[in-house]
Protein backbone atom coordinates (compact mmCIF):
# COMPACT_ATOMS: atom_id res chain seq x y z
CA UNK A 1 0.00 0.00 0.00
CA UNK A 2 1.11 3.45 -0.52
CA UNK A 3 1.87 5.66 2.44
CA UNK A 4 0.00 8.22 3.20
CA UNK A 5 0.86 12.10 3.04
CA UNK A 6 0.76 11.71 7.01
CA UNK A 7 1.86 9.18 8.82
CA UNK A 8 -1.01 7.59 10.95
CA UNK A 9 -0.38 7.85 14.96
CA UNK A 10 -0.31 4.32 15.43
CA UNK A 11 1.37 2.02 17.96
CA UNK A 12 4.57 0.84 17.88
CA UNK A 13 4.83 -3.05 17.02
CA UNK A 14 5.15 -6.93 17.14
CA UNK A 15 4.76 -8.88 14.18
CA UNK A 16 0.93 -9.23 12.78
CA UNK A 17 -0.88 -12.17 14.22
CA UNK A 18 -0.65 -15.44 11.49
CA UNK A 19 -2.47 -15.72 8.55
CA UNK A 20 -3.62 -19.21 6.94
CA UNK A 21 -0.86 -21.04 5.39
CA UNK A 22 0.24 -20.47 2.02
CA UNK A 23 -0.77 -16.45 1.31
CA UNK A 24 0.90 -13.39 3.13
CA UNK A 25 -1.61 -12.46 5.89
CA UNK A 26 -3.30 -9.61 4.76
CA UNK A 27 -6.02 -8.49 8.00
CA UNK A 28 -4.71 -6.54 10.44
CA UNK A 29 -3.98 -7.95 13.91
CA UNK A 30 -4.97 -6.30 16.83
CA UNK A 31 -2.47 -3.57 17.74
CA UNK A 32 -0.18 -3.52 20.48
CA UNK A 33 -0.81 -0.42 23.11
CA UNK A 34 2.76 0.66 24.17
CA UNK A 35 3.30 3.94 25.91
CA UNK A 36 4.99 6.51 23.76
CA UNK A 37 8.79 6.14 23.62
CA UNK A 38 10.24 7.67 20.80
CA UNK A 39 12.20 5.86 18.44
CA UNK A 40 15.90 6.22 18.59
CA UNK A 41 17.19 8.49 15.51
CA UNK A 42 18.65 7.07 12.34
CA UNK A 43 22.23 5.90 12.75
CA UNK A 44 22.47 3.96 14.93
CA UNK A 45 24.79 0.76 14.76
CA UNK A 46 23.78 -2.63 15.18
CA UNK A 47 24.96 -4.23 18.27
CA UNK A 48 28.88 -5.10 17.61
CA UNK A 49 30.24 -8.58 18.44
CA UNK A 50 32.67 -10.48 19.07
CA UNK A 51 35.68 -8.62 17.53
CA UNK A 52 38.69 -11.37 17.41
CA UNK A 53 42.38 -9.80 16.82
CA UNK A 54 44.06 -8.68 19.42
CA UNK A 55 44.40 -5.20 20.96
CA UNK A 56 48.21 -4.17 20.34
CA UNK A 57 47.23 -0.40 22.38
CA UNK A 58 45.88 -2.53 25.25
CA UNK A 59 48.31 -4.85 25.54
CA UNK A 60 51.06 -2.03 25.26
CA UNK A 61 49.12 -0.74 28.51
CA UNK A 62 49.15 -3.99 29.75
CA UNK A 63 52.75 -4.52 29.54
CA UNK A 64 53.11 -0.74 31.23
CA UNK A 65 51.75 -2.41 34.15
CA UNK A 66 53.11 -5.91 34.61
CA UNK A 67 56.51 -4.02 34.26
CA UNK A 68 55.13 -1.97 37.00
CA UNK A 69 53.76 -4.46 39.17
CA UNK A 70 56.76 -7.54 38.97
CA UNK A 71 58.43 -6.43 42.56
CA UNK A 72 54.93 -7.77 44.17
CA UNK A 73 54.74 -10.56 41.44
CA UNK A 74 52.10 -9.29 39.63
CA UNK A 75 51.21 -9.27 35.91
CA UNK A 76 48.55 -7.04 36.27
CA UNK A 77 47.00 -4.70 33.76
CA UNK A 78 43.04 -4.07 33.53
CA UNK A 79 40.28 -3.94 36.22
CA UNK A 80 36.30 -3.32 37.10
CA UNK A 81 33.66 -1.72 39.65
CA UNK A 82 31.54 -3.61 37.44
CA UNK A 83 28.45 -1.29 37.88
CA UNK A 84 26.54 1.28 35.04
CA UNK A 85 26.67 4.44 35.60
CA UNK A 86 24.14 5.56 32.71
CA UNK A 87 20.61 4.46 32.68
CA UNK A 88 18.64 2.89 29.95
CA UNK A 89 15.17 1.93 29.54
CA UNK A 90 14.76 -1.17 31.00
CA UNK A 91 11.89 -2.37 28.41
CA UNK A 92 10.60 -2.47 25.09
CA UNK A 93 9.60 1.13 23.88
CA UNK A 94 8.96 2.38 27.82
CA UNK A 95 8.49 -0.84 29.60
CA UNK A 96 10.39 -2.49 32.30
CA UNK A 97 11.51 -6.19 31.76
CA UNK A 98 10.37 -8.30 34.67
CA UNK A 99 12.48 -8.04 38.02
CA UNK A 100 15.04 -5.40 36.73
CA UNK A 101 14.24 -1.44 37.29
CA UNK A 102 15.40 0.58 34.53
CA UNK A 103 18.55 1.65 33.62
CA UNK A 104 19.64 -0.87 36.14
CA UNK A 105 21.84 -3.84 35.69
CA UNK A 106 20.94 -7.17 36.23
CA UNK A 107 21.70 -8.15 40.10
CA UNK A 108 23.21 -11.11 41.02
CA UNK A 109 20.61 -13.38 43.46
CA UNK A 110 21.53 -14.83 46.54
CA UNK A 111 22.80 -18.28 47.14
CA UNK A 112 26.04 -17.48 44.56
CA UNK A 113 23.62 -18.41 41.63
CA UNK A 114 24.20 -16.21 38.52
CA UNK A 115 20.55 -13.95 37.53
CA UNK A 116 19.11 -14.66 34.41
CA UNK A 117 19.65 -12.52 31.35
CA UNK A 118 17.49 -9.55 30.84
CA UNK A 119 19.09 -7.03 28.40
CA UNK A 120 21.96 -6.99 25.92
CA UNK A 121 24.71 -3.96 26.10
CA UNK A 122 26.47 -3.74 23.20
CA UNK A 123 29.61 -2.04 24.07
CA UNK A 124 30.73 0.20 21.44
CA UNK A 125 34.44 1.84 22.73
CA UNK A 126 36.78 -0.30 24.95
CA UNK A 127 39.45 2.61 27.36
CA UNK A 128 42.04 1.34 29.44
CA UNK A 129 44.73 3.37 31.18
CA UNK A 130 48.16 2.45 32.79
CA UNK A 131 46.61 2.82 36.61
CA UNK A 132 43.14 2.49 37.84
CA UNK A 133 40.48 5.42 36.04
CA UNK A 134 39.02 7.65 39.00
CA UNK A 135 35.95 7.75 39.81
CA UNK A 136 35.66 11.47 39.02
CA UNK A 137 36.33 10.11 34.95
CA UNK A 138 34.03 7.42 34.95
CA UNK A 139 30.76 9.45 36.05
CA UNK A 140 32.33 12.31 33.08
CA UNK A 141 32.02 9.55 30.59
CA UNK A 142 28.62 8.31 31.76
CA UNK A 143 27.39 12.17 31.58
CA UNK A 144 28.49 12.41 27.74
CA UNK A 145 25.35 13.11 25.44
CA UNK A 146 24.12 9.68 24.07
CA UNK A 147 26.06 7.58 26.60
CA UNK A 148 23.61 4.89 28.01
CA UNK A 149 25.70 2.40 30.03
CA UNK A 150 29.04 2.21 31.17
CA UNK A 151 31.16 -0.29 33.64
CA UNK A 152 34.59 -0.09 34.97
CA UNK A 153 36.18 -3.91 35.42
CA UNK A 154 39.25 -4.58 37.15
CA UNK A 155 42.12 -6.54 35.32
CA UNK A 156 45.52 -7.32 34.36
CA UNK A 157 48.05 -10.04 32.83
CA UNK A 158 48.46 -13.20 34.76
CA UNK A 159 50.33 -16.21 33.61
CA UNK A 160 48.19 -19.27 32.99
CA UNK A 161 50.25 -21.99 31.62
CA UNK A 162 53.75 -20.35 31.51
CA UNK A 163 51.83 -17.99 29.14
CA UNK A 164 50.60 -14.51 29.39
CA UNK A 165 47.08 -13.79 29.71
CA UNK A 166 45.07 -10.44 29.58
CA UNK A 167 42.21 -10.86 32.19
CA UNK A 168 38.97 -8.98 32.96
CA UNK A 169 37.31 -9.41 36.88
CA UNK A 170 33.73 -9.75 36.67
CA UNK A 171 30.22 -9.60 38.19
CA UNK A 172 28.77 -12.58 36.33
CA UNK A 173 25.08 -11.67 36.53
CA UNK A 174 25.63 -8.20 34.87
CA UNK A 175 28.84 -8.30 32.98
CA UNK A 176 27.24 -11.37 30.33
CA UNK A 177 25.06 -8.61 28.89
CA UNK A 178 27.78 -7.01 27.69
CA UNK A 179 29.35 -10.56 25.81
CA UNK A 180 27.94 -11.55 22.31
CA UNK A 181 24.87 -12.94 22.42
CA UNK A 182 25.73 -16.50 22.11
CA UNK A 183 27.94 -16.30 25.37
CA UNK A 184 25.72 -14.28 27.02
CA UNK A 185 22.96 -16.97 27.00
CA UNK A 186 25.18 -19.52 28.22
CA UNK A 187 24.11 -20.00 31.67
CA UNK A 188 25.81 -22.41 32.69
CA UNK A 189 29.20 -20.85 31.68
CA UNK A 190 28.33 -17.68 33.84
CA UNK A 191 27.17 -20.31 36.76
CA UNK A 192 30.74 -21.35 36.64
CA UNK A 193 32.35 -17.92 37.33
CA UNK A 194 29.87 -17.21 40.07
CA UNK A 195 31.55 -20.34 41.26
CA UNK A 196 35.36 -18.82 41.50
CA UNK A 197 36.22 -20.60 37.95
CA UNK A 198 37.63 -18.95 35.17
CA UNK A 199 36.14 -18.22 31.47
CA UNK A 200 38.36 -17.96 28.86
CA UNK A 201 38.08 -17.11 24.99
CA UNK A 202 37.89 -20.58 22.32
CA UNK A 203 41.48 -19.64 21.46
CA UNK A 204 42.85 -19.59 24.16
CA UNK A 205 41.26 -22.73 25.38
CA UNK A 206 42.61 -24.24 22.25
CA UNK A 207 46.30 -22.65 22.27
CA UNK A 208 47.11 -23.68 26.24
CA UNK A 209 45.13 -26.77 25.75
CA UNK A 210 42.67 -26.01 28.57
CA UNK A 211 40.11 -28.76 29.68
CA UNK A 212 36.99 -27.98 31.27
CA UNK A 213 36.96 -28.98 35.13
CA UNK A 214 40.32 -29.10 35.59
CA UNK A 215 42.21 -27.21 38.11
CA UNK A 216 44.96 -24.73 36.75
CA UNK A 217 47.40 -22.39 38.89
CA UNK A 218 47.01 -18.66 37.47
CA UNK A 219 50.04 -16.55 38.86
CA UNK A 220 49.49 -12.85 39.72
CA UNK A 221 50.64 -11.36 43.39
CA UNK A 222 49.11 -14.82 44.59
CA UNK A 223 49.14 -18.00 42.27
CA UNK A 224 45.57 -19.98 43.21
CA UNK A 225 44.25 -22.81 41.81
CA UNK A 226 41.44 -22.05 39.51
CA UNK A 227 39.24 -24.66 38.04
CA UNK A 228 38.33 -23.56 33.88
CA UNK A 229 34.23 -22.96 33.85
CA UNK A 230 34.63 -23.57 30.12
CA UNK A 231 35.07 -21.28 27.39
CA UNK A 232 33.01 -18.61 24.96
CA UNK A 233 33.15 -15.51 22.58
CA UNK A 234 34.11 -12.78 24.80
CA UNK A 235 34.06 -9.89 22.56
CA UNK A 236 36.69 -8.15 22.95
CA UNK A 237 39.89 -7.55 21.32
CA UNK A 238 43.01 -8.34 23.20
CA UNK A 239 40.88 -9.87 26.02
CA UNK A 240 41.15 -13.64 26.46
CA UNK A 241 40.06 -14.75 30.25
CA UNK A 242 37.52 -13.89 32.63
CA UNK A 243 37.72 -14.41 36.81
CA UNK A 244 35.26 -13.91 39.67
CA UNK A 245 35.40 -10.23 41.23
CA UNK A 246 36.73 -12.28 44.34
CA UNK A 247 39.48 -14.60 42.19
CA UNK A 248 40.51 -11.19 41.02
CA UNK A 249 40.85 -9.18 44.41
CA UNK A 250 42.85 -12.07 45.47
CA UNK A 251 45.29 -12.53 42.03
CA UNK A 252 45.71 -8.30 42.64
CA UNK A 253 44.12 -7.10 39.30
CA UNK A 254 44.29 -3.35 38.74
CA UNK A 255 40.48 -1.57 39.96
CA UNK A 256 38.72 0.18 37.05
CA UNK A 257 41.56 -0.05 34.76
CA UNK A 258 38.94 -0.69 32.11
CA UNK A 259 35.74 0.76 30.87
CA UNK A 260 33.23 -0.20 28.33
CA UNK A 261 31.01 2.51 26.92
CA UNK A 262 27.48 1.84 25.20
CA UNK A 263 26.02 5.05 23.39
CA UNK A 264 23.67 3.96 20.83
CA UNK A 265 22.85 6.92 18.43
CA UNK A 266 26.10 8.34 18.16
CA UNK A 267 29.01 7.27 15.67
CA UNK A 268 31.48 5.42 17.82
CA UNK A 269 34.41 7.55 16.51
CA UNK A 270 33.31 10.31 18.54
CA UNK A 271 32.58 8.82 21.39
CA UNK A 272 35.82 7.92 21.36
CA UNK A 273 37.57 11.37 20.81
CA UNK A 274 35.11 12.46 24.06
CA UNK A 275 36.08 9.89 26.32
CA UNK A 276 40.19 10.30 24.97
CA UNK A 277 39.96 14.18 26.24
CA UNK A 278 38.86 12.39 29.65
CA UNK A 279 41.38 10.12 30.20
CA UNK A 280 44.03 11.91 28.86
CA UNK A 281 46.57 11.70 26.04
CA UNK A 282 48.24 8.54 27.88
CA UNK A 283 45.20 6.32 27.41
CA UNK A 284 43.90 3.96 24.93
CA UNK A 285 40.62 4.34 23.28
CA UNK A 286 39.40 1.88 20.80
CA UNK A 287 36.48 1.95 18.60
CA UNK A 288 35.15 -1.49 18.76
CA UNK A 289 33.16 -0.89 15.20
CA UNK A 290 36.35 -0.73 13.56
CA UNK A 291 36.62 -3.24 10.67
CA UNK A 292 39.35 -5.03 12.41
CA UNK A 293 37.61 -5.93 14.99
CA UNK A 294 34.87 -7.33 13.27
CA UNK A 295 34.65 -11.16 12.39
CA UNK A 296 31.94 -13.87 12.40
CA UNK A 297 33.58 -15.86 14.37
CA UNK A 298 35.04 -19.75 14.25
CA UNK A 299 33.05 -21.73 11.67
CA UNK A 300 31.07 -18.95 10.34
CA UNK A 301 29.11 -19.07 13.92
CA UNK A 302 28.02 -15.41 14.23
CA UNK A 303 28.95 -13.37 17.05
CA UNK A 304 27.48 -10.14 17.33
CA UNK A 305 24.02 -8.95 16.27
CA UNK A 306 25.35 -7.68 13.09
CA UNK A 307 26.25 -10.92 12.49
CA UNK A 308 23.09 -12.24 12.72
CA UNK A 309 21.40 -9.79 10.83
CA UNK A 310 23.73 -11.07 8.38
CA UNK A 311 23.36 -14.31 7.98
CA UNK A 312 19.54 -14.38 8.37
CA UNK A 313 18.99 -12.29 5.71
CA UNK A 314 20.45 -15.33 3.28
CA UNK A 315 17.46 -17.08 4.01
CA UNK A 316 14.99 -14.73 1.94
CA UNK A 317 16.64 -13.85 -1.40
CA UNK A 318 16.75 -10.07 -2.01
CA UNK A 319 15.83 -8.93 1.70
CA UNK A 320 18.34 -6.54 2.81
CA UNK A 321 19.97 -7.32 6.43
CA UNK A 322 19.84 -3.73 6.98
CA UNK A 323 15.97 -4.09 7.09
CA UNK A 324 16.32 -6.57 9.90
CA UNK A 325 19.00 -4.70 11.71
CA UNK A 326 16.58 -1.65 11.22
CA UNK A 327 13.65 -3.82 12.67
CA UNK A 328 15.95 -5.17 15.10
CA UNK A 329 16.43 -1.26 16.36
CA UNK A 330 13.35 0.14 16.57
CA UNK A 331 11.73 -3.46 18.07
CA UNK A 332 14.73 -3.92 20.91
CA UNK A 333 17.44 -1.56 20.24
CA UNK A 334 19.62 -4.57 19.15
CA UNK A 335 18.48 -6.70 22.31
CA UNK A 336 18.87 -4.66 24.80
CA UNK A 337 14.61 -3.90 25.81
CA UNK A 338 13.60 -7.46 24.60
CA UNK A 339 11.37 -7.92 27.71
CA UNK A 340 7.43 -8.35 27.58
CA UNK A 341 5.33 -5.11 26.06
CA UNK A 342 2.16 -4.52 27.50
CA UNK A 343 0.29 -6.02 24.70
CA UNK A 344 2.46 -9.58 25.27
CA UNK A 345 4.96 -9.19 22.46
CA UNK A 346 8.36 -10.83 23.71
CA UNK A 347 12.17 -11.03 22.43
CA UNK A 348 14.37 -8.95 20.59
CA UNK A 349 12.46 -8.72 17.58
CA UNK A 350 9.23 -8.51 19.64
CA UNK A 351 6.77 -11.05 18.48
CA UNK A 352 3.61 -11.87 19.43
CA UNK A 353 3.25 -15.94 20.69
CA UNK A 354 0.56 -16.49 18.48
CA UNK A 355 2.57 -15.61 15.79
CA UNK A 356 6.10 -17.19 17.10
CA UNK A 357 3.79 -20.39 16.76
CA UNK A 358 3.75 -20.28 12.96
CA UNK A 359 6.71 -18.13 12.18
CA UNK A 360 9.36 -19.39 15.16
CA UNK A 361 12.69 -21.19 14.07
CA UNK A 362 15.44 -22.82 15.56
CA UNK A 363 18.18 -20.60 14.53
CA UNK A 364 20.63 -22.35 16.64
CA UNK A 365 20.05 -26.18 15.93
CA UNK A 366 19.55 -26.50 20.06
CA UNK A 367 16.39 -28.68 19.70
CA UNK A 368 14.25 -25.20 20.46
CA UNK A 369 12.96 -22.14 18.60
CA UNK A 370 13.23 -20.06 21.45
CA UNK A 371 11.15 -16.71 21.12
CA UNK A 372 13.71 -14.63 23.33
CA UNK A 373 16.97 -15.91 21.55
CA UNK A 374 18.40 -13.56 18.61
CA UNK A 375 19.56 -16.83 17.35
CA UNK A 376 16.24 -17.86 17.01
CA UNK A 377 14.44 -14.70 16.96
CA UNK A 378 16.33 -13.10 14.01
CA UNK A 379 15.57 -15.84 11.49
CA UNK A 380 11.80 -15.76 12.70
CA UNK A 381 12.32 -12.34 11.23
CA UNK A 382 13.27 -12.79 8.41
CA UNK A 383 11.14 -15.92 7.84
CA UNK A 384 7.71 -13.79 8.72
CA UNK A 385 9.06 -10.82 6.26
CA UNK A 386 10.12 -13.11 3.41
CA UNK A 387 6.84 -14.81 3.49
CA UNK A 388 4.92 -11.33 3.43
CA UNK A 389 7.15 -10.62 -0.14
CA UNK A 390 10.01 -8.79 1.58
CA UNK A 391 12.18 -10.57 -0.97
CA UNK A 392 10.65 -8.79 -4.22
CA UNK A 393 11.56 -5.40 -2.96
CA UNK A 394 9.87 -1.88 -3.81
CA UNK A 395 6.07 -1.93 -3.01
CA UNK A 396 6.07 -5.72 -1.43
CA UNK A 397 8.97 -5.04 0.73
CA UNK A 398 7.05 -1.91 2.01
CA UNK A 399 3.97 -4.04 2.39
CA UNK A 400 5.61 -6.70 4.29
CA UNK A 401 7.24 -4.34 6.92
CA UNK A 402 3.63 -2.61 7.29
CA UNK A 403 2.48 -6.25 7.95
CA UNK A 404 5.05 -6.16 11.08
CA UNK A 405 3.63 -3.43 12.27
CA UNK A 406 0.27 -1.73 10.75
CA UNK A 407 1.53 1.72 10.81
CA UNK A 408 2.99 3.52 7.90
CA UNK A 409 5.11 5.75 9.97
CA UNK A 410 6.62 2.52 10.82
CA UNK A 411 7.53 1.48 7.71
CA UNK A 412 9.08 4.72 6.97
CA UNK A 413 11.17 4.97 10.17
CA UNK A 414 12.42 1.31 9.15
CA UNK A 415 13.12 1.89 5.77
CA UNK A 416 14.79 5.35 6.81
CA UNK A 417 17.28 3.13 9.22
CA UNK A 418 18.15 0.53 6.69
CA UNK A 419 18.72 3.13 4.45
CA UNK A 420 21.51 4.59 7.22
CA UNK A 421 22.71 1.58 7.80
CA UNK A 422 23.57 0.77 3.71
CA UNK A 423 25.36 3.98 3.73
CA UNK A 424 27.24 3.35 6.81
CA UNK A 425 28.53 -0.45 6.22
CA UNK A 426 29.04 0.03 2.47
Amino acid sequence: MAPPSAPRAAADGAPAAPAPAGRPPRQRPQKKQRQGRPVRAAGRDPAPGGPRRSLPLLIATIAVLAVASTSAGVYAALTTDDSTSAGSSGGPHGDPPPSAGAGDPVKVVDGGQVAPLRRVVPPDVLAAEPGSISATKIAKIAKLAKVRDVVAVAGGAVQLQGRQVNAFAVDPSSFRSWTPPGTAKKTDLWAALAADRFVVSPEAAEQLQLTRGYEYPVVGRTVPKLTMGGSGELGLPGINMLVSKRSGTQMGLVPNVALLVNAPGVSPAKVVKAVRRILGAHSNVVNLHDAKYQSSGTGGKATSYLDLYKQAATACPGLSWTVLAAIGQVESDHGRNAGRSSAGALGPMQFMPATWKVYGVDGDRDGKADIMNPYDAIPGAAKYLCANGAGRGGQQLYQAVWHYNHADWYVQKVLNLARAYAARYR
